[in-house]
C-alpha cells in the first residue's frame, strides 16, 4: 500500500540536525537497533550508514554517535583484497573480517553481506553459512543481494532469528550477467520488478532494504510503499537512509567515481603527504630526532665499549656515532677545520 509521507511544518534537513545535535550531546549512545531504526524511519530521521572493513575503521566509525548501522559489505574485494570483482570473495574471509569490525563495533548495529555463492546453492547451506556469519563473526544481521528468487532463503533466516537487509536495483554481485554495473528500473517494467521484489522480501521478513542505482522517483516510491526502512546508494535523497562505501566518501582514492558517490574528505592527499614526509625525514636522518631516542648513562656507555671492544671488530678508538646531534657536531668541525687550513 503506497503511503504519503507524513509531512511536518520543520524543513527537511531539521531532523536530521536535531538528532545530529541530540545524539553529540549524548556520547555514550544506546546500541542501535532494528526497533530503534524502525523508529528513526517512521519519524524522518534519515539513517547514516557506512563500510567498514577492519577494526580501526569501526573505531573510527563508532567514535560518532551519530553513525547508526556499520556494514561489512563485499566490496572488501575491491579495496581491501585487490580482487576485481565481489564474487572473488569468500565466505571465510568476510568473516575474519567482519569478526575484526565487531570487536571495534560499540552503538551502530552491525551487518555483513553474505558473499556470492554463499547462499545461492540451497536454503541448507545458506543457514549453515549465515549462522557461522553470526556465531564466528558476531554480527547481528545479514546482507543478501536479490529478489523473488531468495525469498525462501530470507524467510528461512528470519524465521530463525538472524535478521535480514535486503538489496534490490542493481545487484553488484551479478555484474556480469546485468552487462555492467548499470542503473536499474530505467523503464516501467523494469522499475516495477524492483518494486515487486522489494515488496516480496518484505513480506518474507527483511526488516530494511537496501535500494542501489535506481532512478530517485523510484527509490521515493518504494520507500512510501514499505513499512521496512529503505537505504539507498545512488536512489535518490527520499529513502529511509544513505549508505556509502567507507573508501568512497573518505576519499582514500582519485579513480572512478559513481555518478553517486560524493567524497565527504580526502584522506588519499593528507595520506601520500604523510608518507613523504616520513620517507624525507628519514633519508635526511632528521627522525627520529634526540628528543624521539632513548639514551644511555655516559658512564655506562664508556663501561659498555670497553666490554665490546673484545666482541666486535670495531676498536674503542675507531667507533664512530651516527647520532644526528654527533653528527652535527662532526660537521661541524669539518667545516671550522676547512676555514681554519683553507690557503690565502
Amino acid at each position: 500500500m503506497f503511503r504519503l509521507r507524513q509531512v511536518s511544518a520543520r524543513t527537511s534537513d531539521q531532523p536530521t540536525l536535531e538528532a545530529h545535535c541530540h545524539f553529540l550531546h549524548h556520547p555514550a549512545r544506546k546500541k542501535v537497533t532494528i526497533q530503534s531504526l524502525r523508529k528513526m524511519a517512521q519519524n524522518d530521521v534519515p539513517i547514516a550508514m557506512l563500510t567498514a572493513y577492519d577494526f580501526p575503521t569501526a573505531k573510527a566509525l563508532s567514535a560518532s554517535p551519530s553513525v547508526d548501522i556499520v556494514l561489512v559489505g563485499d566490496s572488501l574485494a575491491q579495496v581491501c583484497l585487490g580482487y576485481k570483482s565481489t564474487t572473488e570473495l569468500t565466505l571465510d574471509e568476510m568473516i575474519h573480517h567482519a569478526a575484526a569490525v565487531a570487536r571495534g563495533t560499540t552503538h551502530p548495529f552491525l551487518v555483513a553481506d553474505m558473499p556470492f555463492g554463499s547462499y545461492h546453492i540451497s536454503v541448507e547451506e545458506a543457514v549453515r553459512n549465515a549462522v557461522r556469519l553470526v556465531k564466528q563473526a558476531k554480527v547481528e544481521a545479514v546482507k543478501l543481494e536479490g529478489g523473488r528468487e531468495i525469498v525462501d532463503v530470507v524467510r528461512r533466516f528470519t524465521t530463525m532469528g538472524i535478521p535480514v537487509m535486503a538489496h534490490v536495483g542493481l545487484l553488484p554481485q551479478r555484474h556480469v550477467i546485468m552487462s555492467g554495473y548499470k542503473v536499474r528500473g530505467k523503464s516501467s517494467g523494469s522499475a516495477k520488478r524492483v518494486l515487486d521484489d522489494a515488496l516480496a522480501l518484505q513480506d518474507a521478513g527483511a526488516f530494511s532494504i537496501v535500494l542501489e542505482a535506481i532512478p530517485h522517483e523510484l527509490g521515493d516510491y518504494i520507500t512510501q510503499s514499505l513499512d521496512i526502512p529503505t537505504i539507498g546508494i545512488g536512489a535518490g535523497n527520499a529513502t529511509s537512509g544513505q549508505v556509502l562505501v567507507w573508501d568512497d566518501a573518505m576519499g582514500t582514492w582519485h579513480g572512478h567515481k559513481a555518478k553517486f558517490v560524493r567524497r565527504f574528505a580526502d584522506v588519499k592527499t593528507e595520506r601520500d603527504e604523510g608518507i613523504k614526509r616520513y620517507v624525507d625525514a628519514v633519508k635526511s636522518r632528521s627522525f627520529p630526532s634526540e628528543d624521539e631516542s632513548y639514551t644511555l648513562d655516559p658512564e655506562e656507555w664508556s663501561k659498555f665499549l670497553l666490554e665490546a671492544e673484545s666482541l666486535t671488530s670495531v676498536p674503542r678508538s675507531n667507533w664512530v656515532s651516527n647520532s644526528p646531534q654527533d653528527i652535527q657536531e662532526r660537521e661541524f668541525q669539518a667545516a671550522e677545520d676547512k676555514q681554519q687550513f683553507h690557503p690565502l
